[in-house]
């Protein structure tokens, strides 16, 4: 079919000449490519009236492309042409970092491959299709769209989603290498031993010659080479005495530069283990017990938001939210039922944040009808293709199967794949039973789901109901998928989600929470009222479940999805009320970031009202996440309308990674009224706070 190119062609002209060195080129493809929709595959299209950046979604595309079809049916074209001038290297690949739902790559008019998996890399040798140097050659890649995904393939499917909007959404470039050329490497440190594991998967085009590897070894930030050589084989171990180990209170990077005579690569790394201890019911990083406190990004969801735009594509606006993240006293964040753009990993390495990685897939116990065709062998091929694209960064530290499903196939296909990972990272199996004793499991105690239905608070309200008794986290595998005889799985609990009392941005309830503000806290409560008890109490569940220590962290959900307040209105939300600036709502700062303090407490009392003069011996529950001892002083306050009443001081001393409980006797006041109690302490110059609100009568 004769293609007509627009007059305004989208070009790229660079220079590559053939050296035998080794040293490996890049020709970034992203910016503005032209852009168009057909109805499907079989016809490549001959006019492209749109431009739309990559890596981005096809609704940027101007003047749009919706047909009001919501992005279902049809393909998305993308085009862009490209010179390379003076010779060719021996091979030319293309790399489109992440694409949905299902490309197509077409070169000069010719079919050169296509991409099935929409949250993993695909690479394709063009060299074949190329036009001489010095031409101008045509790269044009076709997506389809969610609802026309093939059987075998994960799809991304989301209960609480509406659209799923086609797009390249990763990076997009060119790759030019002379044979032997290197195809992955794969780090593994070896922390206690002070050196790191290198197996480089070489490409030597059938020629199994000795192939000799020089490498070196780099502090990041500094250039500084600590270590270099030659080795004879591409699994080989070096030393690195001394090293600075990898955390979020120290995000140290090296740089390995690898090459075969002929190409070269770097990765960055950190050296860096990290696992679940089932015998404390902790997460070990680097040989010590550490906390997890964090939150969810659905990057997903967030796709969809109204405010979306090209922020996920922008590095200041990650940074920012990474580090708003990290300002909230966060040091784990769950990319939850999705896969950011590779940029996101690479800015969590950098600045400190474990990352909980989780694959895209949700059934609940569904499995068979959303995806009746995947088995644990499609699966599998995926997670490789995931794991080898992300096993690098020291940020991921849990594989993440799936998310809230009930089924086998996600448990084979974990024993299929993680003996590839040399770092042997646990995997996280959703409501499914556990691949090994050493997994988490996730859970989700969402106490306050409780009064969408039926059921009403006692007199004495929810959080008496809920909090007075100590929980073990639940909504895990233990309640979806539990062992014979109602015996527990000894693996670590990780709770990832909690809470159920979601507010959109505008401060409005979800479809989820509608009934739960009514019931909970009383009808008609205005925009203020419901965003004050949403902040507070969620500072008091996590208050809760992480000074009673019986999970190895604490991950609110979310801090970053949609909001949709509009008809039709979304199930969940994140904090922010300016997307844009990433300005976070003023109480949920006051009321959770200390609640997530690295030194936290809470006051262990639940009553909403007492008699005058009523005395109680109040419980501090104190915590220490760090591996040092902590010493301050605790104060207890008693505060009406007119000023502090009474307050009670405490110098305290907890050890590493430990916990204690302070008793104050207290006698409330006399005088009916509304009080608050309130217990404080300082950490690094801020105050970490609990509250009650009581009342006297």
């Amino acid at each position: 079919m004769k293609r007509i190119l627009p007059v305004a062609i989208l070009l790229t002209i660079l220079t590559y000449c053939k050296k035998e060195s080794a040293e490996r080129k890049y020709i970034n493809l992203n910016g503005e490519w032209s852009i168009t929709r057909t109805d499907s595959f079989n016809l490549l299209p001959e006019i492209f009236g749109n431009k739309t950046p990559v890596p981005g979604l096809v609704d940027l595309a101007m003047p749009s492309l919706d047909t009001g079809n919501t992005f279902n049916d049809g393909v998305y074209w993308y085009k862009r042409n490209f010179v390379i001038n003076d010779q060719y290297p021996d091979l030319i690949q293309l790399k489109i970092g992440k694409a949905k739902y299902h490309a197509k790559i077409f070169v000069n008019e010719k079919y050169a491959g296509e991409m099935l998996y929409c949250f993993t890399p695909g690479y394709f040798d063009i060299t074949g299709f190329l036009n001489p140097p010095g031409e101008v050659n045509e790269l044009m890649i076709g997506v389809g769209t969610y609802n026309n995904m093939p059987d075998t393939v994960i799809s991304g499917h989301d209960f609480e989603k509406l659209t799923y909007i086609p797009g390249i959404y990763d990076d997009v470039k060119l790759i030019l290498v002379n044979y032997p050329f290197i195809n992955n490497i794969q780090t593994a440190p070896l922390v206690s031993e002070e050196s790191v594991r290198i197996v480089a998967d070489i490409n030597d085009k059938g020629d199994h010659r000795n192939i000799r590897l020089s490498y070196s070894i780099s502090e990041k930030a500094t250039g500084k080479i600590v270590a270099s050589g030659i080795s004879g084989s591409n699994d080989f171990t070096v030393s690195l005495p001394d090293c600075n180990l990898w955390s979020p209170e120290s995000p140290f990077l090296y740089q390995l530069d690898l090459s075969t005579g002929s190409d070269s690569k770097s990765v960055n790394f950190g050296m860096r283990s990290f696992a679940f201890d089932t015998a404390s019911g902790r997460a070990v990083l680097n040989g010590k017990p550490y906390y997890m406190r964090g939150t969810n990004v659905c990057i997903f969801r967030f796709f969809e938001d109204p405010g979306r735009g090209l922020l996920p594509w922008n590095d200041d606006w990650v940074i920012k939210l990474h580090n708003q993240f990290k300002f909230m006293n966060w040091n784990s964040i769950r990319y939850c039922i999705g896969l950011p753009p590779e940029r996101w990993y690479e800015i969590a390495d950098s600045l400190g944040i474990l990352i909980q990685n989780e694959y895209p897939v949700w059934t609940l116990n569904q499995h068979n009808k959303i995806y009746p065709e995947i088995t644990a062998d499609h699966l599998a091929n995926e997670y490789i293709e995931w794991m080898k694209e992300q096993w690098n960064h020291p940020c991921v530290v849990i594989w993440d199967a799936q998310n809230e499903s009930v089924c086998r196939v996600t448990g084979e296909a974990i024993s299929m794949v993680r003996g590839l990972d040399l770092s042997n990272r646990p995997w996280e199996n959703g409501w499914s039973a556990p691949d090994l004793p050493t997994d988490p499991l996730e859970a989700h105690p969402y106490l306050f789901s409780r009064y969408r239905g039926k059921e009403v608070p006692s007199r004495e309200g929810p959080l008496k109901d809920l909090l007075s008794e100590k929980r073990i986290p639940g909504n895990d595998a233990n309640d979806h998928d539990p062992l014979p005889g109602k015996k527990r799985y000894p693996n670590t609990l990780l709770i990832n989600e909690y809470g159920w009392l979601w507010l959109n941005r505008d401060g409005s309830t979800t479809t989820l929470t509608d009934k739960v503000y009514d019931v909970a806290f009383g009808k008609n409560l205005k925009k203020e009222e419901r965003i004050y008890q949403y902040a507070r109490h969620l500072g008091m569940l996590t208050e809760y479940w992480r000074t009673h220590r019986e999970c190895a962290g604490v991950l609110h959900f979310c801090g970053l999805g949609y909001s949709r307040p509009d008809e039709p209105r979304g199930q969940t939300s994140d904090h922010f009320t300016d997307i844009e600036n990433l300005v976070y709502e003023p109480q949920f700062v006051e009321y959770v970031k200390p609640a997530f303090s690295p030194v936290g407490l809470m006051i262990n009392f639940w009553d909403i009202a007492v008699n005058p003069g009523t005395e109680e011996d109040i419980e501090i529950y104190l915590i220490n996440d760090l591996d040092s001892q902590w010493e301050g002083t605790l104060a207890l306050t008693i505060a009406g309308k007119e000023g502090v009443i009474s307050s009670f001081r405490k110098d305290i001393a907890i050890a590493p990674s430990d916990r204690t409980i302070i008793n104050f006797p207290v006698d409330f006041p006399a005088e009916p009224g509304e009080y608050k109690l309130i217990a404080e302490t300082e950490f690094r110059g801020e105050s970490v706070k609990s509250m009650r609100e009581v009342k006297i009568r």
